[in-house]
C-alpha cells in the first residue's frame, strides 16, 4: 500500500520556520495503531490524519507517543495541504473532530481557523511545576494546560526546562508567556507529557493564551509569536466564545509512505 505524505512547515511563510506538521490524506481510516506507528516513525510533534465524508473532513493528529484532542499548526498544515495540493477548494473547510466541528477559511493573512475559546482559571502552582521551569515566582492559571505568566520576554526566551519534572505533572503541557515589545505577547510550549517536549508554535494552546492576554491589554485582536530557537507567529482575534488564530503555512516536502 502506497500513501502520500506532505511535511507543511505551519505559522511560517518560508521553510525552517513555525511548526512542521505531516499531513496523510487518506480515503478511509487505517487501524489506530499503524496511524500511531506512522506518527512515531514521522518524529514529528503532530502527524495529521484526514479522511473526507461528505462535505465534511474527518481529521486526526497524532504525536509520537498519543493521539490528541486539538491541534492547531497541524490542522493549518492539513487545510494547506487541501487546498494547494488536492482537489477540493471549498471556501470554508469543515473539519470533525474530538474537539468538535472546526472551522478553516483563507484569509488575508494566510488561513484563520476557528477554535472554541478557553477560559485559564488562576490556581496555586503544583508542586514541581516552577522547579520545573526554573524560576522562582510567576502568575499560574489552567486549562487543559499550565498557564505560566512571567514578567518578561527575556525570561521566556531563556527558559532551560527539566522536562523529567515537568512530565510528572497532571495537566497536556505547560504555556508559559509574557507581553513583548514586538508582538501583544510571546510564549513558549512545554509537553512532555505527549512525548513533544517543546512544541515550536502550539495553535490550540492560543484558545487559552489568547483569551488571557485579551481581558488583560483589553483588546480583542492580538498578534503573537511562539518559540525558541525555532520560532512562528500567529493572529489571534477574540469573537464571543471562540477565537480565531490565523497564520501561514509553507510546504517543505511531499513524499510517499509505504506500508
Amino acid at each position: 500500500m502506497k500513501m502520500d505524505i506532505y511535511q507543511v512547515d505551519a505559522f511560517s511563510d518560508q521553510p525552517f520556520g513555525g511548526n512542521p506538521a505531516a499531513v496523510c490524506p487518506l480515503h478511509e481510516w487505517l487501524p489506530d495503531d499503524q496511524l500511531q506507528a506512522i506518527a512515531l516513525e514521522n518524529n514529528l510533534s503532530e502527524t495529521a490524519f484526514v479522511v473526507p465524508e461528505g462535505d465534511v473532513y474527518e481529521l486526526r493528529w497524532f504525536t509520537p507517543e498519543v493521539e490528541v484532542d486539538l491541534c492547531g499548526h497541524a490542522t493549518l498544515a492539513t487545510a494547506w495541504v487541501i487546498l494547494n495540493e488536492l482537489s477540493d477548494k471549498p471556501k470554508v473547510l469543515r473539519f470533525s473532530t474530538r474537539s468538535g466541528e472546526l472551522r478553516v477559511s483563507q484569509a488575508t493573512d494566510g488561513l484563520a481557523m476557528d477554535f472554541p475559546a478557553k477560559t485559564p482559571i488562576p490556581c496555586a502552582p503544583p508542586e514541581g511545576l516552577l522547579a520545573g521551569l526554573g524560576i522562582d515566582t510567576a502568575e499560574i492559571l489552567a486549562t487543559d494546560d499550565y498557564i505560566v505568566v512571567v514578567e518578561s520576554e527575556a525570561i521566556v526566551a531563556g527558559l532551560n526546562p527539566d522536562f523529567a519534572t515537568l512530565k510528572k505533572l497532571p495537566k497536556r503541557g505547560v504555556a508559559v508567556t509574557a507581553r513583548s515589545e514586538r508582538f501583544d505577547f510571546v510564549s513558549r510550549w512545554f509537553g512532555p507529557n505527549v512525548g513533544v517536549n517543546e512544541d515550536p508554535v502550539t495553535g490550540s494552546a492560543h484558545t487559552s493564551l489568547a483569551p488571557y492576554w485579551a481581558q488583560r491589554l483589553g483588546k480583542q485582536v492580538l498578534t503573537a509569536e511562539q518559540g525558541g530557537k525555532r520560532k512562528g507567529q500567529l493572529t489571534c482575534e477574540l469573537i464571543g466564545d471562540r477565537v480565531i488564530i490565523s497564520g501561514k503555512a509553507v510546504l517543505y516536502m511531499k513524499g510517499t509512505i509505504n506500508l
